[in-house]
C-alpha cells in the first residue's frame, strides 16, 4: 500500500477529520504507519476511542479504494492529496483543510484572487440578474468566481464568469460523481473548461443537508471575501459568510427590497458590519493590495459593451433598460419614439438576446 492509498483509505473512513488526522500523524508520522498500529496505541491518541479505533483498523481497510480510484480516471477526476504542491495553497491555510480534494478541471496559482459569490436558490430576477452582473464584470478584472453550483444565484454566477470568459470553481456538496442538481449537468459541464468543479467528499457521495455547511467552508476557504445576493435568515449563504469571517475574509452584501424575504440575510449581514455594494469598485476597494493584481482598478463604464454591435435606434432604446423591470409605456416616453418603433427594436433585442421581456409587459436586460 503506498502512502496514497493510506491516505486515502482514512480520507474515506467516517470520523477522521484534519484535526484528528493531525494527532494520528504526530504519533505515528505516515498515514500507513497509522493503519498498521495496534488497536492500543490508537486509542490512546488523544481523541482516538475504542469506536474509532475500530473504524481505523476494520473499516479502512474495507474500503474499496481501487474503484474509487478507476471512478475518478473514468471521470476525469484527479484526488490531490493535502501534501501535494497542486494542493491550492489557499485552501491549505484554513483551520481544516481537505485531506484530500477531488477536482475535476484545474486550480491555478492564479485562482487565489478570488471572490465567492452566493445567495438563495429561490430567488428573484433582480437576484439573478446581479449575480450574473457582478461575476461578469469581477471575472473581467481577472478575479476568479467560487460558488456552490446550486440552483438560483451560484448558477447565475458561475455563467457570468463563463460568459466573460473568466475563471470559475464549483464546489459541491456530494462528490464528484453526482452531479446535483440536475438542471445544471451542462454548467457542470462547462465549468472544467474554465476552472475546475471541487469536493472533498467521495466520488459516489450523494447530497445530504448535512454535507452542505461544512463544504461552505471550502467556499469562503478558497476566495478573498464572500458576496452575498439574496438570502434569507436561515440560508447557507449566511453561514458561508459566517466561515469567512472566521477566516478572516471579507464580507460583503447587495441590498434588497425591504419587503422581500430574500433580503432580510443580506440586510443582517450589513447591520453586523458586512460592506454594502453598489458596484465592483465597492468590493475591488476593499481588497487593498489585492487590486494591484487586476486587469484594472478603475470603475467600468456604465456602457455596457454589448451595445457597439447595435444600431443608433437599438442603442438609444438599450440604455434605458437595465437589471430592474420597465413597463413598455414607461420606455416609449423615454425614448421619445413612436410606441411601434420601440416595440419592435425591444423584438429585436430579445432576438439577440440582449433584452428578456417578463409578465406584464415589462423589459429587463438579460
Amino acid at each position: 500500500m503506498t502512502e496514497f492509498e493510506a491516505l486515502l483509505r482514512l480520507h474515506m473512513t467516517r470520523g477522521i477529520g484534519t484535526r484528528t488526522y493531525q494527532a494520528l500523524i504526530e504519533r505515528f508520522g505516515s498515514s500507513e504507519a497509522i493503519l498498521d498500529a495496534p488497536r492500543v496505541e490508537l486509542e490512546a491518541v488523544p481523541g482516538i476511542g475504542p469506536k474509532l479505533a475500530t473504524a481505523i483498523i476494520e473499516t479502512s481497510r474495507t474500503i474499496d479504494i481501487t474503484t474509487e480510484i478507476n471512478l475518478a480516471k473514468e471521470k476525469n477526476v484527479q484526488i490531490i492529496p493535502h501534501t501535494s504542491n497542486q494542493y491550492p495553497k489557499h485552501l491549505k491555510a484554513i483551520y481544516d483543510p481537505p485531506l484530500v480534494l477531488y477536482v475535476k478541471g484545474t486550480v491555478l496559482e492564479t485562482d487565489v484572487i478570488a471572490l465567492a459569490i452566493v445567495g438563495a436558490r429561490r430567488c428573484t430576477y433582480y437576484g439573478l440578474s446581479q449575480a450574473e452582473r457582478f461575476s461578469r464584470l469581477l471575472a473581467q478584472k481577472g478575479l476568479c468566481i467560487v460558488s456552490g453550483m446550486a440552483r438560483g444565484i451560484d448558477a447565475a454566477a458561475h455563467r457570468g464568469a463563463i460568459n466573460s470568459n473568466g475563471r470559475t470553481i464549483a464546489v459541491l456538496g456530494c462528490g464528484l460523481g453526482v452531479i446535483y442538481p440536475r438542471e445544471n449537468i451542462e454548467l457542470a459541464e462547462q465549468i472544467p473548461q474554465h476552472g475546475a468543479i471541487v469536493s472533498e467528499l467521495p466520488m459516489n457521495t450523494p447530497p445530504d443537508f448535512r454535507n452542505f455547511p461544512p463544504r461552505n467552508r471550502l467556499i469562503s476557504g478558497l476566495s478573498l471575501g464572500v458576496l452575498v445576493i439574496e438570502s434569507s435568515l436561515n440560508s447557507g449563504s449566511l453561514i458561508t459568510a459566517q466561515w469567512a469571517l472566521e477566516q478572516g475574509k471579507e464580507v460583503f452584501a447587495i441590498p434588497g427590497n425591504i419587503d422581500n424575504i430574500y433580503s432580510r440575510g443580506t440586510h443582517k449581514l450589513i447591520k453586523e458590519g458586512a460592506k454594502l455594494v453598489e458596484d465592483i469598485a465597492d468590493i475591488i476597494q476593499e481588497l487593498g493590495p489585492v487590486a494591484e493584481f487586476l486587469n484594472t482598478c478603475d470603475t467600468p463604464s456604465s456602457n455596457d459593451p454589448r451595445s457597439l454591435l447595435l444600431n443608433s435606434q437599438e442603442k438609444k432604446i438599450f440604455a434605458l433598460l437595465s437589471s430592474s423591470p420597465k413597463d413598455i409605456d414607461e420606455i416609449i416616453q423615454l425614448a421619445g419614439l413612436p410606441a411601434s418603433v420601440v416595440t419592435s427594436t425591444l423584438m429585436i433585442l430579445e432576438i439577440k438576446k440582449l433584452v428578456k421581456q417578463l409578465s406584464g409587459k415589462r423589459f429587463v436586460k438579460s
